[in-house]
């Protein structure tokens, strides 16, 4: 099995991602970065020179606040005035979920054995990493590197993913190949399915997991080609497209999630919002531009709600 000869992986070689693909020890012992080592200084002055336009993109989705069956626990966002001379704002939400856009921290996933989480963090009281290991508050420093759009509803001539056809390893590097792009080590890899467009076009609702997505087999893509971190608007791929079990037997599929987070060490970027950019993108004729994102410094956090941009 492998992206050259276009096979997804069949269960017991899904397995052995956890091992094949582990970066556990990679960086020492008391890493805190994961895949975000890739983003070397070098890196980051390599994407400043991709700004051209001066055109900025966010790439978020709106702070998800009406309750619906894909968030059945919407987000309170309150304003208060009174006498205060000004305005107050309380804002209170699940940062995880298929409707707001955030950052996966490193201990938001545990291993298969469900005892520790990435590089071997300890797991503590309430199932969360001793002494605060891979939690989000070590990436407060945020995210500069080159971002790379990989188009796949263009690649394929479609409008989105189809339910039944998950996007596989090999087709990334088809896109890329498509689009002139050269992966390279550090690049925020931004996986396109149409998600905004499924929705329009088809009349479905959302719900909590999603039609369609990524395949495990986009694993692979990654770690060979050194990314260091993947953003997403379609997540893992339903069970029933993977061909493999879920990983701990969960309805919600996490095949992706599941050896991103606590084996590679790789942040993820969930819900993102890139139909804009994929316009701008296919008008310029370029798909490679400086990405820039930062979490909340939330002490303790499995994740962060994010604001990711896309700078011409």
């Amino acid at each position: 099995m492998g992206l050259e000869d276009r096979r997804p992986p069949s269960p017991e070689e899904y397995a052995a991602y956890r091992e094949r693909f582990s970066n556990w020890g990679r960086w020492g012992e008391d890493d805190e970065l994961g895949t975000l080592n890739f983003v070397t200084p070098e890196k980051c002055v390599e994407a400043a020179a991709l700004v051209r336009e001066g055109r900025s993109i966010s790439l978020s989705r709106p702070i998800d606040t009406q309750a619906g069956p894909a968030n059945p626990f919407p987000a309170h966002h309150f304003l208060a005035v009174g006498e205060s001379g000004g305005m107050l704002d309380y804002l209170g939400f699940f940062i995880h979920g298929v409707t707001n856009t955030h950052i996966d921290a490193l201990c938001h996933l545990a291993t298969e054995a469900g005892d520790a989480y990435y590089n071997g963090a300890e797991m503590g009281p309430g199932n969360m990493p001793v002494d605060r290991t891979g939690t989000i508050e070590h990436w407060r420093h945020g995210v500069v590197t080159r971002g790379v759009l990989y188009d796949v509803p263009r690649l394929r001539g479609t409008d989105y993913v189809e339910p039944g056809e998950p996007v596989h390893g090999w087709e990334l590097a088809d896109a890329a190949a498509a689009q002139g792009v050269e992966p390279s080590p550090g690049d925020a890899v931004l996986i396109r399915c149409g998600a905004d467009a499924y929705f329009r076009l088809t009349g479905e609702t959302q719900q909590f997991t999603f039609p369609a997505g990524v395949h495990a087999s986009a694993v692979e893509f990654l770690y060979e080609t050194e990314a260091a971190l993947l953003c997403w608007d379609f997540q893992d791929a339903p069970t029933a497209d993977q061909g493999i079990p879920s990983p701990g037997g969960i309805p919600v599929p996490l095949h992706v999630h599941h050896i991103l987070l606590p084996y590679m060490g790789m942040p993820i970027i969930d819900n993102a919002d890139f139909e804009e950019l994929a316009k701008s993108c296919a008008e310029l004729g370029r798909w490679t531009f400086q990405f820039m994102t930062a979490p909340l410094v939330i002490e303790g956090g499995t994740g962060s709600p994010v604001n990711p941009l896309a700078v011409l």
